[in-house]
């Protein structure tokens, strides 16, 4: 299947809600931003995850996740490690000290609970932990024999409806490698390249159930393309181009939504074409920007997203790639 380049699309358009809009917290807070185009519309929150006290968030180079219950997930590289919160943006409690640095996160339902996979870059590891932070899990343990390319550059994770755990090293070898639910490792594939089944920077992974029998999708970031492998790695084909750096992907429906580092989100349709672009940014001297100050960020516009997730009602969480911490949420229209 030929894929237009994304280029061609339009960009997205951007207004300015009402200055008494309900979600301005106060007077330092800009008003709401309309970003995206017809279906895919939605507004920003201005101040949503500000902290208590006032400080930053710390580091930012991870995912966010939403619960079954409604609250969201926030992984740093600070201290305060994952960040939890109520949907209205209400800070709840951080937990999981010991793994501080998730680079990524999956959520998955098990026994009626919810409990998050997360792979920890700093210490080469896949964690399972309870949404108390409770450590449930870790690979490599006694199961795990040692995996091509070792642990180095862990970069991403995701889980398969019956409980296998494929774990990406993007920073590393470029290898994927697929776990049982204990650790097992039951093979590895890929290494670096252009080609079919070659990876240049694997840095996000996510289970694909809109094509029948279950997919494996990856961010190939360095190759600026999506692709489709089945659940024994086998390449089966690229499913988006031309993206602008891709580090994630989520999946509501028939639709998947693109973390870009270089500052936007993407929506694709099933077929891989883009229907809206939301935050891009002009100035591309912010664009994969990890420095960008709070005084320089605009409502409504991206500088780096990394990491982000619908919830259950399709609105979006996206994290940035930044210095002092950014999540931003936008309400679908």
């Amino acid at each position: 299947m030929k894929l237009p380049l994304i280029g061609l699309l339009a960009t997205s358009l951007f207004a300015y809600a009402h200055p008494d809009h309900a979600t301005q917290p106060g007077k330092d807070i800009p008003h709401a931003a309309t970003v995206g185009n017809g279906a895919w519309t939605f507004e920003t929150v201005p101040g949503w995850g500000k902290l208590p006290d006032g400080k930053n968030l710390g580091p930012t180079h991870g995912s966010v996740l939403s619960g079954s219950d409604g609250k969201v997930y926030f992984s740093t590289d600070a201290a305060m490690s994952i960040i939890v919160y109520e949907a209205d943006g209400k800070f709840v409690k951080t937990i999981a000290p010991e793994c501080v640095g998730f680079h990524a996160m999956a959520m998955r339902s098990e026994e009626g609970k919810d409990v998050i996979y997360g792979a920890q870059l700093k210490k080469g590891r896949v964690c399972k932990i309870d949404t108390d932070g409770k450590l449930l899990l870790e690979i490599p343990n006694a199961n795990t024999v040692a995996v091509q390319g070792g642990w180095n550059g862990l970069t991403a994770v995701t889980v398969t409806p019956d409980g296998s755990i494929f774990a990406a090293t993007g920073y590393g070898a470029q290898m994927i490698h697929k776990f049982d639910a204990t650790g097992k490792l039951i093979k590895s594939f890929g290494g670096k390249g252009t080609g079919d089944g070659q990876y240049n920077t694997c840095h996000g992974l996510a289970i694909d159930t809109r094509f029948g029998a279950p997919r494996l999708l990856v961010a190939d970031r360095g190759n600026r393309r999506l692709v489709h492998t089945d659940m024994d790695g086998k390449f089966l084909e690229v499913h988006a181009k031309g993206l602008r750096l891709p580090c994630m992907v989520d999946i509501m429906g028939d639709f998947c939504a693109v973390a870009e580092l270089e500052s936007r989100v993407t929506i694709l349709g099933k077929d891989g074409v883009p229907v809206a672009f939301l935050g891009d940014n002009p100035d591309k001297k912010q664009w994969a920007n990890f420095k960008v100050p709070v005084t320089d960020w605009k409502e409504g516009i991206f500088t780096a997203p990394h990491g982000l997730c619908f919830d259950k009602t399709g609105n979006l969480y996206v994290q940035d790639w930044n210095v002092t911490g950014r999540v931003t949420k936008l309400i679908k229209k």
